[in-house]
Formats: C-alpha cells, structure tokens, sequence
C-alpha cells in the first residue's frame, strides 16, 4: 500500500489495534521512510464491541480524505495500481466500490478448498452487483465514500454481532445505484489463507453467522442457490437410477460444458486459472461443504473474535 502508483494524494491510515509484538516499533521506523503513513494507536478496548469494527471506526475517523479503501492487515495488493483502480470506479452516483479478496497460492488440498470457496462467494457477490442486487462485499478489498459510514452511523447497528464489518454494512447501504464493481487484474489483493483444517472451520463458522442478518430477499435468493446446488448431486444419482440415464447425463453433460466455459472465464478473469481443472471436484465438494457449514447460519454468533 506505501508503495502505490497513484497519481493523486492518498494517506494510507493503520489502526495498531492494542498488538502485543513489534507491530509499533515496525510501523514507526516505516513511518520514517514513508510520510503517508498515519498511524493510530489503540491502547484500550471498546466495551461491547468485539471483533475489529471500533478499530475500524477509528481508522476511518481518523482519515483525512473522503473515498475509503480497506483492507486487512495480511493483505497485498497484487499491484501497484491497486488504489488507481479501485478510484477510477467512482462517479457522481458511485459510493460503494466492490473488489475481489484472494488468498495466496498454496500446496496442498486445504488451499484449493479455501480458494475456491473465496471465487466461488466472489462469483456470487460480485454478479448480483452487477445484476444491480448488491448484497455483500469483503473487507479485504472494498471501498466506500466516508460520508457513506457516517450517513449510516457507522457499525452502530451491528456492533453486537462480531462480524459484519463488511458484508453487513455493504448489505445495508448499497443500492442498484451506488454500487460499483471492479474485477481487474490489477486490483485485487491476496491474504494469507488458514493451514489448518481447524482454523479454516471456526473462520468459516464465524462468517457465516452474519447470514442471517441480510435483507430478505437476499437470504430468499442465496438461500434458493444453497438448495438446488445442494440437492443437485443427490437427485441426479436419483435420477440415473429411475429414469434413463442415457438421457440423464447427456443433461448432465450440457450442465457440465455450459459451467466448465463460465467457470474457466471467470477462473482466468480473477486469476484462479489453475483451479479449473479440479472444477467437477470442488463443485461436487460443495455438497459437504454446506453440510458441514449451514448450521452456523442458525447458530448464535459468539462475542469472541
């Protein structure tokens, strides 16, 4: 972020959130070399506010100029004209700015778990913007007018529930109208994904507690996604049995081509490409997946971060 190319001022603005390492000492000799930097101290914590919204609140209170871009403290810009990009989106009407949030390229099966889950939430999020039925974006990569937060009193309505941060308040402020989308190459920023099947769970866990929160023709719409995905496999394993299967997967098969192009086109788009080739998998993991995870969305969030 310090090292954008970006023909305007920008300040890059860091909440140091009460961190017990070397987090201020790195960020003040960083502040030496970089005179954008502007760094906020946190020494004690928000009373019944859990999670990172009053962090947040004070970084965004703090800052100077009027078009926010957030992120999360492990995250990169996969380029240096991250900040250009997510700007040129903004018009007179724009006020919210949607951007894709990666993980890094790992080994190993978790990796492709988790990435493919993050395309496939991206996919659904950044289509319905595009649809002009905004309902979500992710903290790693999104962008909003300040006066924006304030018209809408910040996290005020939500500080109870410990995410929410971002899909909560982008669920709650975007309109057909405000809402922008960029999916360039050069804007999207990449995270550090979890290495451990236990971490990815309670991560997961946890941001699927906000659900419940959206707007009811969002939860109608998701939630008739969730179930024909969810029963596709079993009523086709059904279906091969009682009816003629030569004409069952020659369905299939039509299903297969038409979503292998979609998935190829937006795999390479948001640069995923080397997961196409395990696309039959994952979507098929998809079925466990919503096992695993749709009791969270009934699930009482816990006030722990």
């Amino acid at each position: 972020m310090l090292v954008q190319n970006y023909p305007s001022t920008y300040d890059v603005v860091v909440a140091n959130d009460n961190s017990l390492d070397d987090s201020k000492y790195i960020l003040q000799e960083l502040k030496k070399t970089f005179k954008s930097l502007h760094v906020v101290e946190l020494t004690q914590e928000a009373v019944h506010i859990s999670g990172k919204k009053y962090p947040l609140s004070v970084g965004i209170r703090e800052s100077k100029h009027e078009v926010l871009l957030l992120t999360d403290a492990d995250c990169v810009p996969t380029s240096e004209y991250w900040i250009e990009k997510m700007q040129a989106a903004y018009d007179d009407n724009t006020e919210i700015v949607l951007g894709y949030g990666a993980y890094h390229k790992k080994k190993g099966l978790l990796n492709k778990l988790i990435r493919f889950e993050t395309f496939h939430t991206a996919l659904q999020y950044l289509s319905y913007a595009l649809a002009g039925i905004p309902y979500m974006g992710v903290g790693r990569n999104l962008s909003y007018r300040k006066t924006l937060f304030f018209k809408n009193k910040g996290f005020s309505s939500i500080n109870n529930i410990p995410s929410g941060d971002d899909d909560l308040f982008v669920n709650k402020a975007a309109t057909k109208e405000n809402t922008a989308v960029v999916i360039d190459a050069d804007a999207i920023t990449r995270s550090i994904p979890k290495t451990t099947w236990s971490g990815w769970l309670r991560q997961k866990s946890r941001h699927y507690t906000t659900a419940k929160y959206y707007r009811p023709k969002h939860k109608f719409l998701l939630g008739l996604y969730f179930a024909t995905q969810f029963a596709f496999y079993p009523l086709l394993a059904a279906a091969i049995v009682l009816f003629d299967w030569r004409f069952v997967l020659g369905v299939f098969g039509i299903r297969f081509i038409v979503q292998g192009i979609i998935l190829y086109k937006s795999m390479k788009k948001l640069g995923e490409k080397d997961l196409w080739s395990w696309f039959l998998f994952l979507d098929m993991w998809m079925f466990f997946y919503y096992l695993i995870f749709a009791p969270a969305l009934w699930r009482k969030p816990k006030q722990c971060w």
